[in-house]
């Protein structure tokens, strides 16, 4: 049985032994909710990641958006290096949904491009799930969406063992049945190839590719070699007993129950139609029903087709209004899960089903699709908390509905604590009411943790008036490039982040806007830039408040402080300031002509976690420290590495560089000459980046 082995070269320090003691005591007596309220630069990932050593059990970590979630994943990926850590997020670069517009008559087609690699990423998590205990998956809100039935994906499975009999063409069927797609030029993820009597067959996963040596109707000898970096080597392809290989899509139905599943779809279509008939919708029904039967026909020959997520009630023999299968079905029921900054977290996951419900009655009504079609949803927020065993929410500024959760449940088990929660149940009041620094009580669920292990204080804050407030800025960004910190700068909206970037850069200085167009395994690399000083001044929206660690950031530049409403609100602000509790010399300016109450709050509550943390390094006589945190490879790069060894980035890129070179090898002996020319362009860029 594998177990969690925490690597780290630090130990828990300040806050962080009585915040873990407190939370593992009450995970082992039962606790089913608990929040740890940790400020900015505390080490919250680091604390979790010896709960989850000391508790021992798969875990799920939710993020509220991708950026964020990639970070968490590199840090717990160098936290488990042994064991099996995993990326699940949504996999599409560009999504737009299937819709119709009745007032125009406009119909508009599902258009998406989906991401390989995190396709890809997807699978693995799946798969480590099914065949390992020793599994932690970080996720976007993207987890709670149907992704299909994890026993039919563990059934459909097939393992093909050495000296088997089987026909070679049995075996080739087999792997269509599983979505894989014959590709003896292009070979990649999800393909295999035929070579006489050698059948090679690429993983979803990416992770490795299977050799299957047939004699006759016999397979006589079974290969794997794991990727990316045994294909450059072939002695490293090591001969196995068996072999197991999943789906290469998700809903792929098994042939035995797909003619029932096509039966049930045909029956609902029959229903509808006539219903459609009777509201004399004539052309409705006739669209529904060249549109439905034309998909059957393809499932009924490949078992899938564009669009087959529509009818997962039916393929999963699922009840009318049932919940879906999502990435929680996966876990076994007495997972661990982390709700991280939940109090941006757990709003979107209450309000995902919403959103997709009302586009999809529309197409319904219609006769773009069968009613069914709504079974193909996101979790209800109800459904969501009855799939959860034991949650730890954690924020620098819990909301209402964690707060009040964790009260409850510790409430029923013991006393509460005397401490409270203010009247927006955001934070914990100070005074003689709090707990003890840390709030690290076993019996109380809402645990304090505002002590920075390097005695860094919450930020400075300055307030100035909006007039003439570019010019001061730009100054107040030289001076601070100047002595080699970098700045974050936040507006309102996303052209306002476009234009001062590139008014930024114009007068001379290293800008770069960030907001959620940018691609998913961009904005990484964005912030490692940063890092890195290829970018001095980094112009956002909301994808710089929680959770960013950037310790070279040493001013927060917020424009239209006073702006009320939800980018202005105390809750954004605290987080938004805490981005440059990390750096010695952090410092906060709003650029306001009034207080507003959220003003006030958020600037009451910072200087509160201040005045204690003061008290702190008073007390145990510590000199605040900068951070020292080494600059991690990017998402790309690090599932790239082996198991257990993440490398310098020089080493990282020189053995990047050769996988390259293979790939472009290979594409000239396919004949795709302008692949290969695209990766020699990609080759030299890569080459002259390890020359400097």
């Amino acid at each position: 049985m594998s177990t969690f082995k925490l690597r780290a070269p630090f130990r828990p320090t300040g806050d962080q032994p009585g915040a873990i003691n407190a939370l593992v005591k009450n995970l082992k007596t039962g606790i089913k909710h608990q929040t740890l309220l940790g400020v900015t630069g505390s080490g919250k990932t680091f604390t979790m990641a010896n709960v989850i050593e000391k508790n021992q059990k798969p875990t799920l970590v939710i993020s509220h958006n991708k950026t964020l979630a990639a970070q968490l994943y590199q840090e717990f990926k160098e936290f488990f290096p042994e064991n099996a850590v995993h990326f699940f997020v949504s996999y599409y670069d560009y999504y737009q949904p299937e819709a119709y517009i009745p007032q125009t008559d406009t119909y508009i087609d599902k258009d998406v491009k989906i991401n390989d690699e995190i396709d890809r990423l997807r699978h693995a998590a799946t798969q480590a799930l099914l065949t390992r205990n020793d599994t932690i998956v970080v996720a976007s809100v993207s987890c709670i969406y149907n992704i299909g039935s994890p026993e039919e994906y563990q059934n459909l499975s097939l393992e093909f063992k050495k000296g088997q009999f089987l026909s070679r063409q049995k075996f080739l069927r087999h792997l269509i049945s599983l979505q894989y797609q014959r590709s003896d030029v292009d070979f990649k993820r999800g393909t295999f190839k035929v070579r006489g009597d050698l059948i090679e067959v690429w993983s979803a996963t990416g992770e490795q590719i299977l050799k299957f040596d047939f004699f006759g109707n016999q397979i006589e000898k079974i290969s794997e070699i794991n990727l990316p970096n045994n294909i450059l080597k072939a002695d490293k392809e090591k001969e196995v007993k068996q072999a197991r290989v999943f789906p290469a899509k998700y809903w792929v139905a098994p042939e035995q129950k797909l003619g029932l599943a096509i039966k049930n779809i045909k029956l609902e279509l029959e229903n509808q139609l006539e219903k459609l008939k009777r509201q004399n919708k004539i052309l409705d029904a006739e669209r529904l029903k060249r549109r439905t039967n034309f998909d059957l026909e393809i499932i009924k020959e490949t078992g899938y087709c564009h669009g087959v997520e529509n009818y997962s009630r039916h393929l999963e023999f699922r009840k009318p209004g049932e919940p879906p299968f999502t990435l929680l079905d996966y876990f076994p029921k007495d997972y661990l899960l982390i709700i991280d900054e939940s109090h941006m977290t757990v709003p979107q996951l209450n309000g995902m089903y919403f959103g997709d419900r009302s586009r999809k009655e529309t197409l319904i009504e219609y006769g773009f699709r069968l009613p069914s079609a709504l079974d193909n949803r996101p979790l209800k927020f109800n459904e969501f908390e009855k799939k959860v065993d034991q949650v730890v929410y954690t924020s620098a500024t819990p909301s209402k509905y964690e707060i009040e959760k964790s009260k409850s449940v510790c409430t029923k088990k013991n006393p509460p604590h005397p401490s409270s929660v203010s009247s927006t149940g955001q934070a914990l009041k100070g005074g003689s009411d709090s707990p003890p620094l840390g709030g690290a009580r076993g019996d109380f669920c809402i645990i304090q943790q505002l002590i920075r292990p390097t005695g860094l204080l919450d930020p400075a804050i300055e307030i100035r008036s909006t007039k003439n407030q570019i010019p001061h800025l730009i100054k107040q960004i030289k001076e601070t490039v100047e002595s080699g910190a970098r700045v974050l700068v936040t507006t309102i909206t996303k052209r306002l982040s476009e234009d001062l970037s590139e008014y930024l850069q114009e007068q001379g200085i290293k800008a770069q806007y960030l907001h959620s167009e940018i691609k998913t395994l961009e904005r990484p690399e964005i912030l490692k830039d940063l890092r890195l000083g290829k970018i001095d001044v980094l112009v956002g929206i909301n994808l710089l408040r929680e959770g960013l660690d950037l310790p070279e950031v040493g001013l927060v530049a917020i424009l239209d402080a006073d702006k009320e409403g939800f980018l202005r609100n105390d809750t954004t602000l605290i987080q938004t300031m805490g981005r440059a509790s990390r750096h010695p010399q952090g410092r906060v300016i709003m650029y306001a002509d009034k207080i507003t109450q959220s003003m006030k709050r958020a600037i009451s509550e910072t200087n509160r976690r201040r005045k204690i943390q003061e008290s702190y390094n008073k007390k145990h006589k510590i000199t605040p420290q900068p951070i020292k945190k080494g600059i991690r490879p990017s998402i790309v790069e690090i599932t790239k590495m082996p198991k257990g060894a993440l490398k310098t980035e020089k080493e990282y890129l020189e053995e990047y560089i050769k996988e390259l070179e293979f790939k472009m090898e290979l594409a000239n002996r396919n004949l795709q000459f302008d692949e290969a020319m695209r990766l020699q362009e990609q080759i030299n860029k890569l080459k002259r980046a390890t020359k400097k």
